[in-house]
């Protein structure tokens, strides 16, 4: 069939949730690509560095942005229960704590990405929300859809990874663009 469309969108018949989670897992794979890319190269001792006047570390980078979709995933699925508060722990997240190498914090990331791909790309649907857990960061009486975690997540991983370009050139002068 030959689309008489003359505005560049996809011939009539073509799945535009399919078009959306698509443009959405490739949105998040680019950031986690540019976090994992400034990784490149480094020892575990490296990943550790703080090189900011912040506590972040590279590693305890990629723990927090695992853990955090972890948790949105989570609340996507199962609502405000799924994020328990513990913030008590809150700053351990940004932690490589002892025995915890680069490598592994990787492994698990990737086994959260695994798992998050594989929500978007089978959830029946992405209009499904839930009541935001009571914080004062969040507006009272708030719901997040399915789709509106994925976009924070998005934004958590770019976010998260503009910070891992910052430490790493303070570490070795290697950056992720430029």
């Amino acid at each position: 069939m030959i689309s008489t469309q003359q505005d560049g969108a996809d011939p009539i018949g073509a799945d535009p949730i399919s078009r959306e989670r698509a443009d959405l897992l490739e949105a998040l794979g680019k950031h986690r690509y540019f976090l994992r890319f400034t990784l490149r190269d480094l020892t575990d001792e490296q990943a550790g560095l703080r090189t900011t006047a912040s506590r972040l570390c590279l590693g305890g980078l990629v723990k927090h942005v695992a853990e955090t979709e972890a948790r949105w995933i989570d609340f996507a699925l199962r609502g405000a229960p799924a994020m328990a508060n513990d913030w008590d722990q809150w700053d351990s997240r940004f932690d490589m704590a002892a025995g915890e190498t680069l490598a592994g914090l990787l492994e698990q990331y990737e086994q959260v990405a695994a798992r998050t791909d594989t929500l978007v790309a089978t959830l029946a649907d992405l209009d499904v929300s839930h009541p935001l857990p009571e914080a004062p960061w969040f507006q009272p009486g708030a719901s997040w859809s399915v789709r509106r975690v994925l976009l924070h997540i998005i934004g958590e991983t770019a976010q998260h990874a503009g910070h891992a370009d910052i430490i790493r050139e303070g570490i070795d002068g290697a950056k992720s663009m430029g």
